[in-house]
């Protein structure tokens, strides 16, 4: 029953701090089964959102700057091949640019402030949430003070305004690949690229907030459950990387790690830790390669585990399959930003897209599996 093991992840999730010093998110890449699979309907604006940048400064957002985020993620939900992760690059630029506000620009156009706008700004000609300027061919002062056409403009490609110059993110090759604070500079081309990175957990936050029903929850509650087990057979691992601080092996920077690495060979078993509801199983960015997330519920509460770097055809479950602790969900691979072959693991108090806490107390105490006994029964379904 492993009792023990469940209790103290409840004290740990308690403790959870709210924020983190790099928050990784776990976002749907658009064109996808997987994204077909997890809707993304924008629901009510909340009236505040406080939550914490990268670097532990607080944000708190109005309803009307939420309201621009829902016109920003409204657009790209619209538009063919954005999906989640375009979204979320998008929030992290407007939050850049413009703290989420629809600014006119008297100073180089007087005529801006005859528009609905959130105030003045002063940027070279910039105008608008994410200051782009007509002088580089971005639209006309009427044009870019409509927020909707700046969303537009901003995710580009066939159906945008501007037919691929300027860029618009899905006119730049390989942008799912990038990094999303690249990615939103690669748009932008501002004279400050580096500043986006800092408000992706801000980003995540709003995503939630947005889509708290379609995108990070079941909406029925996941039973609760009483067993837990580690995520590989016994005798198949090693752990290479712990959670928190340390310098990244691919980039060489110092960050914060947000799971626990255990390196295995490829196709090894990787084994749900709990009962509970796939919610997540495909392509994301941020360097996980491929991602599965599952919730469960333990002492009624909701905890979400993460497995990455799988490889697409090691991914043996779809959004909305109920697993059983030990069920084999997927096969170790090294996708995405990997040195090598390895089960990167991870638990989120709460939300699907919460930060990540360090799962090694709730490992501590759960059932190994022999790989002789493994629970390979399909998925159920309901």
């Amino acid at each position: 029953m492993r009792k023990v093991a469940l209790v103290a992840l409840i004290v740990i999730l308690s403790m959870a701090p709210t924020a983190c010093l790099s928050g990784v998110a776990i976002l749907v890449a658009a064109g996808t089964p997987a994204a077909a699979a997890c809707g993304f309907d924008i629901g009510a604006v909340p009236g505040t959102l406080r939550t914490t940048t990268s670097d532990g400064v607080t944000v708190t957002l109005d309803q009307r700057q939420l309201t621009r985020a829902a016109t920003i993620a409204s657009v790209g939900s619209r538009t063919p091949d954005v999906g989640h992760d375009g979204v979320r690059i998008a929030l992290m630029a407007a939050l850049t640019e413009s703290s989420l506000r629809q600014l006119a620009n008297t100073g180089a156009y007087p005529e801006s402030a005859r528009f609905p706008n959130d105030g003045n700004g002063g940027d070279h000609d910039s105008l608008g949430l994410f200051q782009m300027r007509p002088s580089t061919g971005w639209g006309t002062v009427a044009q870019l003070m409509d927020a909707t056409y700046q969303a537009k403009a901003f995710f580009g490609g066939p159906t945008g305004p501007n037919r691929g110059s300027p860029r618009g993110l899905l006119d730049i090759r390989g942008w799912r690949t990038l990094d999303p604070g690249e990615a939103a500079q690669a748009v932008e081309v501002s004279a400050f690229p580096d500043r986006y990175a800092r408000f992706r957990p801000v980003a995540d936050a709003i995503l939630t907030a947005l889509t708290a029903d379609s995108n990070g929850e079941s909406a029925q509650p996941v039973a609760e459950t009483t067993r837990t087990v580690f995520p590989l057979p016994a005798k198949t691992w090693v752990r290479s990387s712990s959670f928190g601080r340390r310098t990244d092996p691919v980039t060489g920077v110092r960050t914060i790690h947000t799971g626990t690495d255990f390196a295995s060979p490829l196709g090894t078993p990787i084994l749900a830790v709990a009962d509970g509801q796939v919610v997540f199983a495909g392509p994301v960015t941020s360097g996980y390669g491929h991602l599965i997330l599952i919730e469960h519920t333990i002492n009624d509460h909701p905890v979400f585990s993460g497995y990455a770097h799988m490889f697409a055809s090691g991914i043996h479950v779809t959004p909305g399959d109920l697993v059983t602790a030990g069920q084999h969900i997927a096969d170790v691979g090294q996708d995405g930003k990997s040195t090598g072959p390895h089960l990167h693991f991870e638990i989120r108090p709460g939300e699907a897209y919460a930060t990540p806490v360090d799962p090694e107390p709730f490992l501590r105490n759960v059932e190994p599996v022999d790989s002789q006994a493994l629970a390979l029964q399909p998925c159920r379904t309901e």
